[in-house]
């Protein structure tokens, strides 16, 4: 096997394990939105902070997981980034936001220190009210 393939294989097994933890990952953000609605707890818009610093309106609603408001469980059951690319017309339209894959580690491979079980952070918010 050459070295492309060999790496070919590595990136293939590697995007096979995210897809699964992913899957996992969805089916306790599932179970949150069970539990927020049970609780009677409303989502609220969510905000998104642009790369230069700047706060946008976004086209979604739901409840923050991190003190920095940097991620978020949509009402949709999406796991959003909050922080995004954009300038003067984002900071004029606001943005719309796309949900990207939810990981079982949030903060994983960041660097602001605020990092954890998924399940911690859902818990902690449901506790929060």
């Amino acid at each position: 096997m050459s070295r492309a393939e060999e790496a070919a294989r590595r990136a293939e097994l590697a995007a096979a394990s995210d897809r699964a933890e992913s899957v996992k990952a969805q089916v306790l953000i599932d179970a949150f939105l069970v539990d927020v609605a049970a609780a009677g707890i409303a989502p609220e818009p969510l905000r998104a902070n642009l790369y230069d610093g700047h706060t946008v309106k976004t086209d979604k609603r739901g409840w923050y997981l991190r003190k920095n408001r940097s991620v978020a469980i949509g009402a949709d059951g999406g796991y959003y980034i909050l922080t995004v690319p954009g300038g003067l017309k984002e900071r004029l339209r606001g943005v719309r936001l796309r949900p990207t894959p939810p990981p079982l580690i949030v903060g994983k491979g960041g660097r602001d220190g605020e990092t954890g079980d998924l399940t911690e952070f859902l818990a902690r918010r449901l506790a929060q009210g």
